[in-house]
């Protein structure tokens, strides 16, 4: 099988036989996740910080 047939065969398939949800519903899932994305980057964030407060106030001891 060639490369230029399996993609062909590979675009009719996503354009035929997989069923997509609504794009409405897409759009509200991107910005659930990408809103949960940024309160995760912040969580991070913040035990990143707070670890590296710690860790220097550690090693102040020494």
């Amino acid at each position: 099988m060639s490369l230029v047939k399996y993609i062909k065969e590979s675009f009719e398939e996503l354009r035929n036989k997989v069923s997509w949800i609504p794009w409405e519903e897409a759009q509200k899932s991107t910005v659930i996740v990408a809103l949960f994305t940024v309160l995760f980057a912040l969580a991070v964030f913040v035990v990143d910080k707070v670890f590296q407060s710690g860790l220097e106030e550690y090693f102040k001891l020494f």
